[in-house]
């Protein structure tokens, strides 16, 4: 089901926003007066899911510095995300990250995005850039083989962000129509 122009589905998930102790909860009511840059991804220690992760952590100033905040979700628990963030990034690990992931052990908002491969209890790569007032403006899914494109996440958000009709391959600083 597409979202793009309504209200983005709420949650509440536990978060690595505190390695430490774990307790800190996230909802999409947190996120409100900021732009959210919300993605899905399978599983943590799995092979393409930690080569988005860290290209998204890489460039999160990029995503900060346009008022947008960054969440990362999977259905393994705060935990596993913990243990993956404290594996090196040479054994497969994702090191230290610059956003929390989350955690949707419960599958609910998963499916309340309509990523969850109910079958296989896992989310797909879904992407969803949700705005200032909780509207989704973006959505992709991607199969669960193939990467998601930094570059394309940020351009995207940036042409939401200008305001006008941007053409085809529109980039920062260009006219919009």
């Amino acid at each position: 089901m597409p979202f793009v122009g309504q209200k983005a589905p709420d949650f509440k998930m536990l978060t690595t926003k505190n390695l430490e102790t774990l307790d800190h909860t996230v909802t999409l009511q947190d996120y409100a007066g900021k732009w959210l840059v919300l993605f899905f991804y399978p599983l943590d220690f799995t092979f393409v899911c930690p080569t988005e992760i860290t290209a998204i952590s890489d460039r999160a100033q990029e995503f900060f510095d346009l008022d947008a905040e960054i969440l990362g979700v999977s259905v393994d628990s705060v935990y596993t995300h913990r243990a993956w963030i404290n594996t090196p990034r040479e054994k497969n690990g994702l090191g230290e990250i610059n956003y929390p992931l989350a955690s949707d052990i419960t599958k609910e908002v998963a499916r309340a995005y309509d990523v969850l491969i109910e079958d296989k209890g896992i989310a797909l790569r879904g992407l969803f850039i949700i705005d200032p007032e909780g509207i989704v403006r973006y959505q992709v899914v991607n199969d669960n083989n193939i990467g998601r494109s930094v570059d394309e996440t940020l351009r995207t958000l940036e042409a939401l962000q200008a305001g006008g009709l941007c053409p085809a391959d529109w980039k920062p600083g260009q006219k919009t129509l």
